[in-house]
């Protein structure tokens, strides 16, 4: 009983911690700090078929890159893709259209409250996930590296729910508390996310400061009401009928 309450007493204190540097860090960069940040995301297509799909292989090309765009305030962040028309691929026998569509994924942080409000899209139907901020178990590295100039420091853990190894390259010249996707957690902006050695890597390719525009901090709603739990339950559920009919291309975050 008291390792488990020593457990839970240390994650409240990291998160406390978090929110009183972030209002620190508010009153440091200001109130009208606000613009969006544009990150290219790039999937490794090959890497995510089973080994059966040679055939698929063949038509598809290895890499598959698109757009993601951050917008940030003082307090709240909003991360959604940027919508681009579908392409086809060129194939030795004429061109092959296939249908990359991502599903529809928005993420808003509210800091200042501590809050998480996610729409995810399963099968053409939406879903709306409310819940606090995660703190994930991050661990820090020595290396360094510069994107867009800025100096970046490294962190790594391990998502035991997903089975991933998260690295990620943040700099604390900007904004702490700031990422792609739900990668947000760390003293600074991150700048760039590798997901299994290559499988998906996210970086920024550019940083804009300006005043945002009518609704582009927007909370997401129009979803049915669901826990995270309850959504993953939903979409492994999905996967495994998929492969048990055969399966098709799934591009899943």
């Amino acid at each position: 009983m008291t390792m488990k309450f020593n457990s839970t007493m240390k994650k409240i204190l990291l998160l406390t911690g978090i929110l009183v540097m972030l209002t620190a860090a508010q009153i440091v960069f200001g109130q009208t700090d606000q613009g969006l940040i544009t990150y290219d995301v790039k999937i490794n297509m090959h890497r995510r078929l089973p080994a059966d799909r040679q055939a698929m292989k063949d038509v598809i090309p290895e890499f598959n890159t698109v757009q993601d765009q951050l917008f940030f305030n003082a307090t709240e962040s909003l991360y959604k893709p940027v919508e681009e028309e579908e392409e086809p691929f060129e194939h030795d026998n004429g061109p092959v259209r296939i249908q990359m569509r991502r599903p529809a994924t928005e993420v808003y942080f509210n800091y200042a409250g501590s809050k998480r409000v996610l729409l995810q899209e399963l099968m053409g139907k939406k879903y709306l996930i409310e819940d606090s901020i995660k703190v994930a178990p991050w661990k820090f590295g020595t290396e360094t590296k510069l994107i867009l100039d800025k100096p970046c420091k490294h962190a790594f853990y391990y998502d035991e729910e997903r089975k991933q190894q998260v690295v990620a390259w943040y700099t604390d010249q900007l904004r702490m508390f700031m990422g792609p996707e739900n990668f947000n957690s760390l003293p600074g902006t991150i700048l760039q996310v590798d997901i299994n050695d290559g499988e998906r890597v996210i970086t920024a390719t550019k940083v804009e400061f300006r005043p945002l525009k009518k609704n582009e901090m927007k909370i997401p709603s129009g979803g049915q009401r669901i826990t995270q739990q309850e959504f993953r339950k939903l979409s492994d559920a999905q996967m495994e009928r998929m492969r048990a009919n055969g399966g098709n291309v799934i591009i899943r975050n």
